[in-house]
């Protein structure tokens, strides 16, 4: 496929500010009409397959583009697939691509940057975070510029849905990770063209984006380390918009006039338990856990009781029951049973990892956590990390336990089958896996009846509570804070900010 000359793009990289085009400047005030979002942390990677960081996702989302996309309902929606047939057997999905449609550098996007973005998903070796969710997929064929055929082992239920996802993204199929790290090249609504490391990233409009190029002449992501210093950015000026997860913050936003939008989300806080590492092995140990926890407590302490006591799953149409596992109510007599059971009545020491940066929340839930694991007499040591390091060790499997939140999915197989089937590319990081999962993801993912489907994510979830393989904890709230010139944006369920390129300020 032809592209734009190389040196074209790198000579760009090199001279940033010479070719952004007027684009905002990375301190400083908010220019006229910009759309300055406050972030605590810079983005880990600029690579979307490689993407778990929420800061990362949220910047990346904004420059690549998916064959389909989420609505505010989160309902699938044509993205760069203007249309989809699916066969009668539901074993082949043939994509009808958009016209005109072009990458950053300017090159066409066509069926053949598709086939090779989905092959080297697919491919193990390219380590993409999102790999189980085309694990149906036989082949990829683009026969050609505007279609594509998946063939499929099996119906896939979740498939259009899992497509949504930036992991997923479709890139030049020329494109290396090394070039696309230092120069992103994708069909999103911006592209970059500043980044100040661990200060700032700038992006201009792309004017040929297929939904119409952003009304706003740049959108900067700031780095500023705490959200109680984003709201006094806010008071000055300097920022226009945020997302908070601290409830304390979002109060105070609003009190100082600010307009602030509270959100339910998918994502879910959870204290991961890796179940391959002695004693987590050991399943009394992990009940032991569960049964000293009280998650309403942890969700009072951390978040001022703003959420819901969750289960599994947090997809709406398969939400499991918060009550349906042992010991729904702490109950520190078991617990201690438990421990008895699995040769521990003495007690024992276990370690977890803490992200600090990437979520508001984190520190409080791990104190309050492991006061309450010591009155079952657990010593829980605490490793808080700063959000890059923790994100390395957390993919690397590297830890006992782990203190996370972790983004749900409107579908229950794209949330969890890269988690907890045997051959799940994130399987590692769950530390748990068993035939009868296996079993019951490949039945979600043939089903298609919506009940059925219920039925078997309900006995997903039963597992996964009756082994203890996490202790999941609860569902909170984002609090969108926005400036009084900033309008059009709509909040989303599962934490995107897709919608950004909708937003206004003032007269843009």
């Amino acid at each position: 496929m032809r592209r734009a000359t190389g040196a074209v793009v790198a000579a760009c990289a090199v001279v940033l500010a010479a070719c952004s085009g007027g684009g905002a400047a990375p301190s400083g005030g908010a220019a006229a009409s910009s759309l300055v979002v406050g972030a605590t942390s810079d983005p880990d990677t600029l690579f979307p397959w490689k993407a778990t960081q929420f800061q990362a996702v949220n910047v990346l989302e904004q420059l690549y583009g998916t064959l389909t996309e989420l609505d505010a309902d989160l309902e699938v929606v044509p993205g760069l697939a203007e249309s989809w047939e699916v066969s009668e057997d539901g074993t082949t999905v043939t994509f009808t691509l958009r016209e005109g449609v072009t990458f950053a550098d300017g090159s066409a996007f066509d069926s053949a940057d598709v086939k090779a973005s989905l092959d080297r998903i697919r491919d193990e070796a390219t380590g993409a975070v999102a790999r189980a969710s085309l694990e149906s997929v036989a082949s990829v064929e683009a026969p050609d510029p505007r279609t594509v055929v998946l063939t499929l082992t099996g119906p896939d239920a979740g498939l259009l849905a899992a497509l949504a996802s930036v992991n997923l993204a479709i890139l030049p199929s020329d494109a290396t990770e090394e070039a696309l790290q230092a120069t992103p090249n994708g069909t999103g609504p911006f592209t970059l063209t500043q980044r100040t490391p661990n200060q700032s990233i700038v992006l201009e409009p792309n004017p040929n984006f297929w939904g119409g190029a952003p009304k706003v002449p740049s959108l900067e992501f700031r780095v500023i380390p705490d959200e109680t210093s984003i709201v006094a950015a806010m008071q000055s000026g300097n920022v226009s918009f945020a997302v908070f997860d601290d409830p304390l913050v979002a109060q105070s936003a609003e009190g100082s006039g600010l307009t602030v939008t509270k959100t339910p989300q998918l994502s879910y806080h959870v204290l991961q338990l890796n179940a391959r590492r002695a004693p987590l092995d050991n399943l009394d140990v992990r009940l032991a856990i569960q049964c000293a926890i009280d998650r309403q407590q942890v969700l009072d302490t951390a978040a001022l009781g703003e959420g819901e006591v969750t289960g599994p799953i947090t997809s709406p149409a398969y939400r499991s029951d918060p009550a349906a596992r042992p010991c729904p109510q702490r109950d520190l007599d078991a617990a201690k049973r438990h421990l008895a059971a699995a040769g521990h009545a003495g007690g024992l020491t276990l370690s977890t990892i803490v992200s600090q940066g990437e979520y508001a929340t984190s520190v409080n839930e791990a104190t309050n956590i492991q006061a309450q694991l010591a009155e079952a007499g657990i010593t829980l040591n605490l490793e808080v990390l700063e959000s890059g390091a923790y994100v390395d060790r957390w993919v690397a499997a590297d830890f006992e336990t782990a203190v996370a939140l972790n983004g749900g999915r409107p579908d229950p197989d794209g949330m969890y089958g890269r988690y907890f089937t045997s051959t799940g590319n994130l399987n590692e990081v769950a530390g748990y896996s068993s035939p009868e999962l296996d079993a019951l993801f490949a039945q979600g993912k043939a089903t298609s009846d919506p009940e059925a489907r219920k039925a078997i994510y309900q006995e997903v979830s039963r597992h996964l509570e009756d082994n203890a393989v996490w202790v999941w904890l609860f569902t909170s709230y984002t609090y969108t804070a926005t400036g009084p010139e900033v309008s059009g944006f709509t909040p989303m369920a599962n934490g995107s900010l897709k919608f950004l390129r909708e937003t206004t300020v003032g007269g843009s």
